[in-house]
């Protein structure tokens, strides 16, 4: 979606606004109130015959995307990314949340990441104001979307296959599967499990948001969790990015006490744990089966809470507005991660990062004849963090090569930099600054073989937090 910041035009040979950027190959390696579906799941599993032709009718279920052909992703198998959407619709029962007018947005965005190891979920909050080109969306019951810049949250207006499409372009990833939750619903939800536990260092206060809390260790029903949650006016900087790590404390709270035996085997809470989630859930086909909730909940089970991680994606100021915000490159080695299905590194005050083996600049060069492929390239190479210096046309060429200058860091660059994406070729020395791709016209058959084990991702500083973290520890 982002052209690196500091690359110029690819010029004839790459895409033009009229004609679009070329499209990334699929690679099929989610606010609060959506993440607890990942955390529910696994209570379907004890629940067997209870009252299952009640819950199974609750579930709604949306497109994920237009039909274009491709089945649907193993629940069992595989990694799975799962778009968890958390409406801010006023369509409800109760008329607490203020007049309905017909819009929604989605007043949380996360993307629950499932390793295909069973071994890690990492949890990526979206910001809602982040700004970016929307794509065309095509009616799904709620009319159709040409597309264009806005904010991310705006595009659950036309439906949560919109959402989903406006994801993918902005993190270059394949959404597997998305769950929708109201407000009502996470407030029926944190109530059946009997509340949930928190820890805050100085009281809020949010009469906008209905909020009133003490500092310090505390239980908190469902309608102060999600007044906490969205809070705004309680904090300094009142902005969504301030407000996200609240939403982690929210979100550890909900995982730690949903997993916990209380709620699990109490048949009442139970029941009323699952009856306040799937009333209030929208899901694709996908997952519109107890059966398929069931499968997912039995691989969720196998990862243990501390390697559970929330993690806020990066960003910055956006250029055109102040009070918005767009990705870093952080956030596209996060993506890339992700993509690759290998554990983001990020930075602590206990872990330094390594030294890194992407120091060099790289310049790429169009030989081969593919309109977008410079750019797209350079988005994968920025993805995994390396800085593109520049991106250019050059005479068509028939081989790929890669040259490095006749340095340590240079040549490492460029060693790393093949590997990740996965041009078997041997690096040249020359007389060139850092790193020079030269694409050719062998270079979509130099991809399609399998790629070397890619090289561990750079660290990124990120708001994070694991959802074994004590309550109480920040």
């Amino acid at each position: 979606m982002r052209p690196p910041a500091s690359s110029p035009s690819d010029g004839q040979n790459d895409a033009s606004p009229e004609t679009g950027p070329v499209p990334r190959p699929r690679r099929r390696r989610g606010r609060v109130i959506g993440w607890i579906s990942a955390a529910v799941v696994v209570a379907l599993v004890a629940v067997g015959a209870i009252a299952y032709a009640q819950l199974q009718g609750n579930v709604t279920t949306a497109p994920i995307r237009s039909d274009d052909g491709e089945s649907e992703p193993e629940l069992a198998t595989g990694d799975l990314n799962i778009l968890l959407l958390g409406s801010d619709s006023r369509a409800l029962e109760s008329d607490g949340f203020g007049e309905d007018d017909g819009t929604e947005r989605s007043d949380a965005m996360v993307i629950a990441h499932i390793s295909s190891d069973n071994t890690r979920i990492d949890a990526v909050q979206l910001p809602r104001d982040t700004l970016g080109d929307l794509p065309a969306c095509d009616d799904n019951g709620r009319g159709s979307y040409d597309g264009g810049f806005g904010m991310l949250n705006s595009a659950l207006q036309y439906g949560p296959a919109c959402s989903v499409a406006a994801v993918e372009q902005l993190t270059g990833m394949t959404i597997d599967h998305f769950v929708q939750m109201d407000f009502e619903g996470f407030i029926g939800m944190v109530d059946a499990m009997g509340g949930i536990d928190v820890c805050l260092p100085e009281p809020l206060q949010d009469g906008h948001a209905r909020l009133d809390l003490p500092a310090g260790a505390q239980s908190i029903n469902g309608d102060q969790a999600l007044a906490l949650a969205r809070t705004r006016h309680a904090l300094a900087e009142e902005s969504d990015i301030a407000r996200l790590g609240h939403q982690q404390m929210v979100l550890s709270a909900i995982v730690q006490k949903a997993t916990k035996s209380d709620v699990l085997v109490r048949p009442d809470r139970l029941y009323a744990f699952l009856d306040a989630v799937t009333s209030s859930m929208t899901v694709d086909p996908g997952l519109g089966a107890l059966t398929d909730l069931a499968g997912l909940a039995a691989r969720v089970a196998n990862v243990p809470l501390s390697s559970v991680t929330f993690v806020t994606m990066p960003t910055t100021e956006a250029p055109e507005d102040p009070n918005r915000v767009v990705p870093t490159a952080d956030a596209d080695v996060i993506f890339r991660a992700l993509i690759d299905d290998v554990p983001i590194v990020l930075t602590t005050d206990e872990v330094q990062p390594p030294a890194t083996v992407r120091t060099a600049p790289v310049q790429i060069l169009n030989g081969a004849g593919i309109s977008g492929l410079a750019s797209r390239v350079s988005e994968d190479a920025t993805g995994y963090g390396y800085t593109v210096a520049s991106i250019a046309n050059a005479d068509p060429v028939e081989l790929t090569t890669i040259t490095a200058a006749d340095t340590p860091d240079a040549q490492q660059t460029a060693q790393a930099l093949a590997a990740e994406l996965g041009l078997a070729v041997t690096v040249q020395v020359g007389d060139v600054e850092g790193v020079q791709v030269l694409l050719g016209g062998d270079y979509e058959a130099l991809v399609s073989q399998p790629h070397a084990t890619p090289v561990p991702p750079r660290p990124v500083d990120a708001v994070n937090r694991s959802a074994d973290t004590d309550l109480c520890a920040g």
